[in-house]
């Protein structure tokens, strides 16, 4: 007989220890030390064979084929353009996100649009085949079973074993797991979601797609602190980590790339959610600016960078006397700390006295920034509703804050421009450029500042100038 022994393991940094703990020390969490029975066997679950084929050799580099560009194309071209241009062949990508906001949905589509001129296997371990097909059906718009693409094939499967018996069956192009917490081997004693079978499972999976050329698409769940469950091995073993963001009370969705092996890291696809499924959102600037409502004070435009993609956003700023001893800050969209700090230099180099006053800082449409290139319109926005003037209608504000009141440069910025005239902008308050650089692009008018309080100057709509300060030079 085997030997069996036990193990404790914390579900949730996936530390191992030989006796339990009700607290675990690498992560701090209280009761997720969860007792594993493994036994010789189990310690290597496909048995005695190791690596991605039976036998392998060195080769020359050079005498290796492959082509850069031979990926699958992807008929969904904003989920293209986070891939990195299509779909590599025998890749294993990871999809997370926050419960309900549309994981499932935007998988199921990508295999109904891939199923079009590819071979595609879908595999739930969540739901039924027939809440899949009402799904589906709702996606293609459709009440006849006819629509539905004769290449997509669905299995209500877990037991990982027949997953890849069904997928070395069928010899699909793409194979779709939903999602890698609900499938298990059963050489495992743990049971389905432990750390140890979402490691194992995962391996195997990528072993596979290795191996047979397959791609596949694993869907993860998410903790309460917006990572994917499990053992962050996981990510580390997946080719792609992809996270689909947004507000479940707002109608976008951002798909963000965070791990790409073959394409750029932080690019971002944008979605729109609605009846029938995501939609995608060609041109998202204008999309986000749509319903701005303009010369109202404490608004202001900000030029992001998502990846290589330049969004238009709108900030807004609201202050309001404190009714209590300490003014609170409360941003929602950026990041406390540097909302504290432009408040400070506002308060400091601005003689604005925001000492008693509330401020809160609101991107619209429910999009996070944490990039310090929008440190220029938060400070806008929230000195434009202190001193209750608008910014000016057709000015986009772009730059880094420093302490001293200083403007820095962000990176990117003649991609910025051109976005920002493209969109109809006539006039961009950057700072001061020093050092020769590339030209700034034709189009749109470019204001520099050296400070922020001649940024502030420029952008606000004043009858009096603002009140002195310390300028810098």
């Amino acid at each position: 007989m085997a030997k069996t022994q036990s193990r404790f393991v914390c579900q949730q940094c996936g530390r191992v220890s030989a006796a339990y703990m009700g607290r675990c020390p690498q992560c701090g969490e209280y009761n997720t030390m969860l007792e594993e029975v493994i036994t010789a066997a189990s310690s290597n679950p496909e048995g005695a064979r190791h690596g991605l084929s039976g036998h392998s050799s060195p080769r020359r580099l050079k005498e290796i084929g492959g082509d850069a560009e031979d990926r699958i194309h992807v008929p969904l071209a904003e989920f293209a353009r986070v891939l990195g241009g299509g779909i590599v062949p025998g890749s294993i990508v990871l999809v997370g996100g926050d419960p309900g906001i549309g994981k499932s949905t935007l998988m199921l589509q990508l295999a109904l649009a891939m199923a079009a001129s590819q071979r595609v296997l879908y595999v739930s371990g969540e739901e039924s085949e027939k809440q899949i097909k009402m799904r589906a059906m709702r996606l293609l718009a459709s009440d006849a079973a006819s629509h539905l693409p004769d290449d997509l094939f669905l299995v209500m499967e877990t037991n990982l074993e027949t997953i890849r018996e069904h997928a070395q069956e069928l010899q699909p192009k793409l194979l779709v797991v939903d999602s890698i917490q609900t499938v298990y081997l059963p050489v495992l004693e743990s049971a389905a979601g432990s750390v140890s079978q979402v490691r194992e499972s995962a391996s195997s999976l990528r072993e596979f797609a290795k191996s047979s050329g397959v791609s596949v698409f694993i869907i993860g769940h998410v903790t309460k602190e917006g990572i994917i469950a499990g053992p962050r091995m996981l990510e580390h073993i997946v080719d792609t980590v992809l996270y689909l963001e947004g507000d479940r009370f707002q109608a976008y969705r951002l798909l963000r790339s965070v791990k790409n092996r073959f394409g750029a890291t932080a690019e971002v696809g944008v979605f729109e959610m609605r009846e029938g499924g995501l939609v995608e959102v060609a041109n998202p600037s204008e999309a986000f600016l749509s319903e701005r409502l303009v010369n109202a004070a404490g608004s202001a435009i900000a030029v992001t960078m998502e990846g290589t993609r330049p969004l238009l956003v709108e900030i807004q700023g609201l202050t309001s006397p404190t009714q209590f001893g300490n003014a609170r800050r409360t941003p929602n969209g950026v990041d406390i700390n540097r909302l504290l700090m432009i408040a400070a230099v506002l308060t400091r180099r601005m003689n604005l006295r925001l000492s008693e006053q509330d401020i809160f800082v609101n991107v619209v449409s429910g999009l996070k920034v944490d990039e310090p290139a929008a440190d220029l319109a938060i400070a806008a926005a929230v000195a434009s509703s202190m001193k209750d003037v608008p910014v000016k209608a057709d000015t986009v504000l772009i730059g880094e804050v420093g302490l001293a009141g200083e403007l820095r440069m962000p990176g990117q910025m003649p991609v910025r421009l051109r976005e920002a005239a493209k969109l109809g902008f006539k006039t961009a308050i950057v700072p001061k450029r020093v050092r020769k650089a590339e030209p700034w692009p034709k189009g749109i008018e470019l204001v520099e500042a050296r400070s922020l309080y001649q940024a502030l100057e420029s952008a606000l709509i004043l009858d009096k100038p603002l009140p002195s300060a310390r300028k810098v030079a």
